[in-house]
């Protein structure tokens, strides 16, 4: 539990991940990525949810404590969202940078829009609840949650 005033109690169960341009760069795992998801896996069902635009996702997180799922090309914005609110998007914090990432950073309890190499959707920005530079520095915040907590209190 994240009790950040002003703002929400954030009971965490999930965390949903884009892969290309959020732990990956032209589809390969950013380093550091790996060691934090099986930390975070002790406390969180992980999920990679993805069009695997590079066709390698199974190979890179084969060793990792999460479950992968590859969209189709269409509509794929829609279906991150049914996919967070299937787990229960109260509960889950989503972590992306495209515009298909807008609606899942939207709906879940807590947004998180990560900006690598590829940029990030100023769509995806918008209906975050934080940005951040790297992957790394959005898993530590669920990591030293009080980073959150200094981020959006009022």
């Amino acid at each position: 539990m994240i009790d950040i005033p002003g703002f929400k109690v954030l009971e965490l169960a999930h965390l949903v991940l884009d892969y290309n341009g959020t732990v990956a760069v032209d589809g390969r795992l950013v380093p550091g990525v790996a060691e934090r998801l099986e930390t975070l896996a002790q406390d969180l069902q992980i999920h990679v949810i993805t069009a695997d635009t590079f066709g390698i996702v199974r190979q890179q997180m084969a060793h990792l404590p999460c479950q992968v799922s590859i969209l189709g090309k269409e509509s794929q914005a829609e279906a991150k969202l049914r996919y967070v609110q299937q787990l229960g998007a109260g509960q889950t914090v989503a972590m992306g940078n495209g515009r298909n990432d807008r609606l899942m950073l939207q709906a879940a309890g807590l947004g998180v829009a990560i900006m690598l190499a590829e940029g990030a959707s100023g769509e995806a920005i918008r209906a975050a609840d934080v940005m951040v530079r790297s992957i790394t520095d959005a898993l530590d915040l669920l990591l030293n949650p009080l980073r959150l907590t200094a981020t959006l209190r009022s």
